[in-house]
């Protein structure tokens, strides 16, 4: 059964690095492809900004950023929490540095998803005198998709660092309990 758990935990790892990976490359693809200052027209104060293909990179990032905290927090929570001989008693019991890069990997997302929603809303199309605030138009600033990019990794590296941490101390536990049962 624990080899089993094993390449589950490594199945869902994978699942879960995959999903950031393409997250991460789909928001350096949206920094390359964003609005660029040459885009920019005006017609007296009146501007005017066509759509960036930075938009659909921005939206299929943000997805795949979801999924890959969906899929890492479900990797912690339902394999890792809960002990696998008594499922009614869930404790909640992890290390004060698993806890400390779980917070850090959901505010990692948080911020994300707040830079990768303003700069994806941003590169839509800024039709004549309505721009995207106030009829004014704005361009994404250099940088903002790859620190969005970093932050991305940032939250995939904590959340598995996180369930490497809580896996471990569950081996270590087990092993601890089998060796226990083999000295009486």
């Amino acid at each position: 059964m624990e080899r089993l758990n094993s390449h589950s935990f490594v199945l869902f790892s994978s699942v879960t690095i995959a999903l950031g990976i393409v997250s991460f490359t789909l928001c350096l693809a949206a920094e390359f492809k964003k609005s660029k200052k040459e885009d920019l027209r005006l017609e007296g104060k009146l501007c005017y900004l066509p759509r960036s293909a930075g938009v659909e990179l921005g939206v299929m990032g943000l997805i795949f950023l979801v999924a890959t905290q969906v899929t890492a927090n479900l990797l912690l929570i339902s394999r890792k929490f809960c002990s696998t001989e008594d499922i009614t008693s869930c404790k909640l019991r992890m290390p004060t540095l698993s806890c400390a890069l779980l917070i850090l990997s959901w505010i990692s997302f948080g911020i994300a998803v707040i830079l990768i929603s303003a700069a994806t809303s941003m590169s839509r199309s800024q039709q004549l005198g309505q721009g995207w605030l106030d009829g004014k138009c704005y361009l994404v600033k250099d940088g903002v998709y790859l620190g969005s990019a970093m932050l991305v990794l940032m939250a995939l590296g904590s959340t598995l660092g996180s369930a490497t941490i809580v896996v471990r101390r569950r081996q270590a536990e087990e092993n601890r309990k089998v060796l226990e049962g083999v000295q009486e």
